[in-house]
């Protein structure tokens, strides 16, 4: 093992992008965590709906938010107001972005670990695997103390307007969205952090004892 770098800080910076964006997208996609919640949380309940119009209305807002959908959006059987709409365009354009910030990353990523196998440095794995950690672990602690807060914080920094403050009786879509549901799609970002994390983490140990059995080697034989 050789002397940590401020670099390898840095690459766990390009690290965590990679793991959240992943973590991100994961969570856009899984469905089925949406389906199972419509009668965990008793979306249909709450919102007055059948459970085959909130899935359908569902699927079309995430149909919607793919890279390769082009097109307005359009709910099969809700209405929607322009601001409503107006939201969900800014909303889509976050998404495309991870999608953006996950190429590019792992692009980065596999130069990052061709270079060091070369140079036969590892010790950015475990600095990366701990950095990774840190901003998704203060933001589950803050969720798991005040998630309303976090929840309000995100789209005050990430929207520049209240379109996001929907009024249910213009947008009656936000009735099949509880607060909830986006928590555990939180978890689910967390989830591939950790997983990302522990994969660094094994590929560290993994490495370390491969530099070391070659040094032993080259001593040997010599």
């Amino acid at each position: 093992m050789r002397k940590f770098k401020i670099t390898d800080i840095l690459i766990g910076f390009v690290f965590t992008l990679l793991f959240i964006s992943i973590g991100v997208i994961a969570a856009i996609n899984f469905r089925f965590l949406y389906y199972k919640d419509i009668d965990n949380l008793n979306i249909s309940k709450t919102s007055g709906l059948e459970k085959d119009v909130i899935i359908e209305n569902y699927d079309a807002l995430i149909d919607y938010n793919s890279p390769f959908y082009k097109g307005d959006l359009e709910f099969p059987s809700l209405p929607s107001s322009p601001d409503g709409l107006q939201h969900f365009i800014e909303v889509k354009n976050i998404f495309i972005a991870f999608y953006y910030i996950a190429a590019i990353s792992i692009i980065i990523s596999l130069i990052i670990i061709i270079y060091k196998h070369h140079k036969k440095e590892n010790s950015y794995l475990l600095v990366s695997s701990i950095t990774v950690l840190v901003i998704p672990i203060i933001a589950a602690l803050g969720s798991f103390i005040n998630f309303d807060a976090i929840f309000v914080l995100f789209h005050k920094i990430f929207f520049r307007n209240d379109l996001w403050l929907f009024d249910p009786a213009k947008d009656p879509v936000i009735n099949i969205l509880p607060d909830t549901f986006f928590f555990h799609c939180l978890l689910v970002i967390v989830a591939f952090v950790l997983l990302g994390s522990i994969l660094l983490l094994i590929s560290y140990f993994w490495t370390n004892s491969n530099i070391q059995y070659r040094k032993r080697r080259t001593i040997y034989y010599k």
